[in-house]
């Protein structure tokens, strides 16, 4: 994402002690931050703590010495986002109303750019009728409105009113800002391993994080796709605004992708699949005995496979990966002919850098016509982005010759 340009507004509400962590990961990432706090909001932390991370001046009054006139109204209209965090019942009433009695207020009032807002409050205020109506008017003016979380409030009671996490701003915010070039876009991502139970307590599974289908689906949900993520057992957070349906086992996952695939404009095959599962099943657990057992197993649906061999809509664009232990381009440019392929993602899973439960990836994608694009190192975010970009203009060409 190149820089950006963001607003962030801190009114007076004792969360506003968690803003600098937000303030670092936008600095981080690259983007200008600018910081306007309301007189109430100097109470529970300094101005200064913010100058020194965004290396910006900070602004907490209208008329202060020495900052433009005429800055309550180009900040709002000359950023990419304003972010109100946290944003009190009282700066929601002003916003709904169209109250302009300060500086942040009247830069609200006069912003053009998308508005973020985080509320924090205690839980009855948070509830109160009047506040719920307030929220409502700003949601319908196309503000994006946060929900509180839940859990212990800084007034000694428990319910919904906390902060949401700075990361989970900051995701969502990620989400406003980002090009939408994908928007209109039906896509199907799978993720993880596949378990197949042995007997209750055990079963065979693989090596599978989710991670890099995770990535796929965060990427395209950022970039405006309406994103369907079928995804195995993981430890993984779900992406914001994606459909999240969740399977055990191999079978699970072929039913579900056959009652979605018929809408997808593009199905992209992350997960790592079972090839095989135990032939019986056990409802007991089998008890350890002096004697060896065997464990007969039979062959799991290939469901990349049946995809390929009648896709349910014109144009439907069908990736593949193929995690390769040796003859890699060879085994990746034979799976892609005999599933047929739109394309293929390989990788070699031996490599330290590049193979399972790590958060970067050495991948070569290989394309229906012949064509290799060979990629570096890159993060698997940065993997999503180039893989996403390709369906794009697999996309833009299947259009081309229907047209």
């Amino acid at each position: 994402m190149e820089k950006k340009k963001i607003i962030l507004g801190i009114t007076g509400g004792i969360a506003a002690y968690k803003i600098p962590e937000l303030v670092r990961i936008f600095t981080k990432a690259g983007h200008d931050v600018r910081v306007a706090m309301t007189k109430n909001a100097t109470w529970f932390i300094a101005p200064l703590t913010f100058e020194a991370l965004s290396k910006n001046r900070v602004i907490t009054g209208m008329f202060e010495g020495n900052i433009d006139p005429l800055a309550h109204i180009s900040w709002g209209q000359e950023s990419d986002l304003v972010i109100i965090a946290p944003a009190t019942a009282n700066f929601i009433a002003k916003a709904a109303h169209g109250i302009a009695d300060d500086f942040l207020s009247s830069m609200v009032v006069a912003a053009t750019a998308p508005m973020l807002i985080c509320p924090a409050m205690n839980s009855k205020m948070y509830l109160n009728p009047i506040t719920q109506e307030n929220i409502k008017k700003l949601n319908n003016k196309g503000y994006v409105i946060m929900k509180p979380g839940e859990g212990e409030l800084a007034c000694n009671t428990e319910g919904q009113g906390r902060l949401p996490d700075p990361v989970d701003i900051a995701e969502q915010a990620f989400h406003i800002l980002e090009n939408k070039d994908l928007k209109g876009l039906k896509i199907m991502v799978t993720a993880g391993p596949t378990i197949e139970p042995i007997d209750p307590v055990r079963y065979i599974t693989n090596r599978s994080s989710g991670k890099m289908g995770y990535a796929i689906a965060h990427k395209a949900a950022m970039r405006g796709a309406d994103v369907t993520l079928i995804s195995g057992p993981t430890n993984i957070k779900p992406p914001l605004g994606v459909n999240l349906i969740r399977v055990n086992t191999a079978e699970e996952m072929m039913d579900a992708v056959f009652a979605h695939r018929a809408e997808m404009d593009a199905i992209i095959k992350a997960a790592a699949v079972a090839d095989f599962r135990p032939a019986l099943s056990s409802n007991q657990k089998i008890k350890k005995s002096e004697e060896d057992i065997s464990i007969k197993l039979v062959k799991n649906p290939d469901i990349l496979s049946e995809l390929g061999i009648s896709k349910s809509k014109p144009g439907q664009i069908l990736v593949g990966f193929a995690a390769e232990t040796e003859n890699i381009m060879a085994n990746a440019k034979e799976k892609l002919a005999r599933k047929n392929l739109d394309m293929i993602v390989v990788n070699d899973v031996t490599a330290k850098d590049a193979g399972f439960d790590v958060n970067t990836n050495r991948v070569t994608l290989i394309f229906r016509d012949g064509a290799v694009h060979e990629l570096p190192l890159l993060t698997k975010d940065e993997v999503a982005d180039e893989l996403l970009d390709r369906v794009r203009m697999i996309r833009g060409k299947d259009n081309e010759l229907h047209c």
